[in-house]
């Protein structure tokens, strides 16, 4: 869609400000309302906004919907606190901290995502922005870093340990979500790090 000029029904004159103003507003509503169905207009009206000032900012609807997942997802993390840095503490007790705000994490944003399932566009734009700072990739980095200083095996498959963790959060999540009678009773967390930790630990 090309761009239309509008008039803010603001004073807000920074371009900077009014994007992120918007971003800020579609990240709200993605979370109080649902992300499925979301509407530009509905948008810029609780922006205060004419429709038209997205198109200013916003190539389209999509490019603003991945912008607020993606402040959405940063925003959780932010509020998960610091995370276990390598060398420190024992390894065991580092990674269930991992786990434990892997599963927040995704209590948190999956919900979100679900909701843009039928936006495949969304997602693959939301894709594309840094994840470098994502749980999934300090967890990555983290265990690497173990690897590097020996406190896990040499030929640990880090990789592998990285998605088990990953998929333990999504399986808790999104039986929660779509199970149409209560779930069976997940592993206990310590049970997963334990058994994740025995395929990489490194020898005594």
């Amino acid at each position: 869609m090309a761009p239309r000029k509008a008039a803010a029904l603001s004073d807000r004159d920074d371009d900077r400000d009014l994007r992120a103003h918007l971003i800020a507003t579609a990240e709200r509503m993605m979370v109080e309302q649902g992300s499925a169905g979301l509407t530009v207009r509905a948008i810029a009206r609780a922006a205060g906004v004419a429709t038209g000032v997205l198109y200013n900012h916003f190539a389209d609807k999509e490019e603003l919907l991945a912008a607020a997942l993606r402040a959405h997802v940063d925003e959780v993390q932010r509020g998960l606190g610091l995370l276990p840095q390598a060398g420190t503490g024992a390894v065991e007790a580092n990674v269930r901290v991992y786990l434990d705000r892997g599963l927040a994490l995704h209590r948190a944003i999956v919900p979100v995502i679900a909701g843009l399932l039928a936006r495949p566009e969304v997602l693959a734009r939301f894709a594309e922005s840094d994840a470098r700072q994502d749980w999934r990739h300090r967890l990555a980095d983290y265990l690497h870093a173990e690897r590097d200083l020996g406190r896990l095996a040499p030929d640990a498959r880090v990789d592998a340990a990285v998605a088990v963790l990953a998929g333990i959060c999504h399986d808790q999540v999104l039986s929660a979500l779509l199970a149409a009678r209560p779930v069976a009773v997940p592993p206990s967390l310590d049970s997963v790090v334990a058994v994740v930790l025995d395929g990489i630990r490194a020898p005594s």
